[in-house]
């Protein structure tokens, strides 16, 4: 599912700095190449025995992934829930306590960027 309307569409920023401040909330760079990037937050719905990842989708708009000062512009926020062996499926819909999580963790991350 893409969360619409979270303020980081269209963000630009330092890959090193995107990295740092992305950890700061609990975001691992995850999947990467040279010109785009994902950052991964886990959410886990012990409850439901479940596991949610929101995910920012990046891209480089000067520069490749290899260097620190390469910028990188945040494409999409999605989430979705994590599926064996490994995977996402985007379709299941998201328990409300989860959506809370990702929620807060999308104002934390934009907070911090727009410092």
């Amino acid at each position: 599912m893409i969360i619409e309307n979270t303020g980081l569409d269209g963000l630009k920023c330092e890959l090193s700095y995107l990295d740092e401040t992305a950890e700061k909330v609990g975001f691992i760079r995850w999947q990467w190449e040279y010109y785009r990037a994902t950052y991964d937050l886990k959410i886990e719905d012990k409850p439901n025995n479940a596991e949610y990842f929101l995910r920012v989708n990046t891209r480089a708009v000067e520069g490749k992934l290899e260097k620190p000062d390469t910028v990188l512009a945040i494409e999409a926020v999605y989430i979705g829930k994590a599926t064996f062996p490994h995977g996402l499926e985007y379709e299941t819909p998201i328990p409300q306590p989860v959506m809370s999580t990702a929620m807060q963790k999308i104002k934390q991350l934009k907070a911090l960027l727009d410092a």
